[in-house]
């Protein structure tokens, strides 16, 4: 059995690291609770959104091939712009699927007529900006920019995104899905960008959590009345 002073010495440990990563063990959990407790869909803002999205049917399309670019075609999709049909081509430029005129980018009455076929009808829209560059820790990160913000009105703090290049609904962001972003931040440790999983700070803490949680195991062993008894009758 070991003596009194490194028993003392475990227990100092014990309770120095649970005092130094008590914080953080505090945060996991809140941060857990409310992961499991949340609705993933309402986190992704599908209850603003309308469900199913209206397709449109165009007719006497030109072909892409009468475009004549010099540097050929290696990706094409067709977006409906407002009603409109456009290529968007090496995701780079727009042209108009029927008159094959190259556009640039998309105006704020097409970014919000491409949010109306998307967002439910009962979001009122208080304003529309375009943002070209974000910081790293922004709500609307790792994707396509310059893009359009159209806020909506009421509590929730509503904000849809489309890409002002090509004219795609990007994402949808609330109040909801900016507590998750701050608490995952929390749960990954990642401070800088909130997505990455693999931080230095995640691995040294989950390192020391686990050497706590083994000294407090260590420290139960080495008082418990229990096991003295056990080893001193053996």
């Amino acid at each position: 059995m070991v003596n009194r002073q490194t028993s003392l010495k475990i227990r100092k440990t014990h309770r120095y690291l649970g005092l130094f990563l008590g914080i953080q063990f505090l945060l996991w959990i809140v941060s857990g609770l409310y992961f499991s407790w949340t609705n993933i869909d309402k986190i992704h803002g599908d209850h603003f959104r309308k469900t199913p999205v209206t397709k449109v049917r165009f007719d006497s399309l030109i072909s892409p091939s009468k475009l004549h670019l010099t540097e050929g075609i290696y990706t094409i999709s067709l977006k409906d712009i407002g009603g409109k049909p456009y290529y968007f081509i090496n995701n780079k430029n727009l042209y108009n699927a029927k008159t094959g005129i190259l556009k640039t980018g998309i105006t704020k009455k097409e970014a919000l007529l491409v949010a109306k076929k998307y967002i439910k009808d009962s979001m009122k829209v208080a304003t529309v900006s375009l943002i070209n560059k974000v910081p790293p820790k922004h709500e609307y990160r790792e994707r396509l920019l310059p893009a359009y913000v159209i806020s909506y009105k009421g509590k929730d703090n509503l904000k849809a995104y489309i890409s002002q290049k090509d004219g795609q609904f990007q994402t949808v962001r609330h109040q909801q899905w900016r507590w998750f972003d701050f608490l995952w931040m929390t749960h990954t440790m990642d401070y800088q960008n909130r997505d990455n999983i693999n931080t230095t700070t995640l691995r040294i803490f989950s390192l020391l959590g686990l050497i706590t949680v083994m000294s407090g195991f260590l420290l139960w062993f080495v008082t418990s009345p229990t096991v003295r008894k056990i080893l001193k009758n053996k």
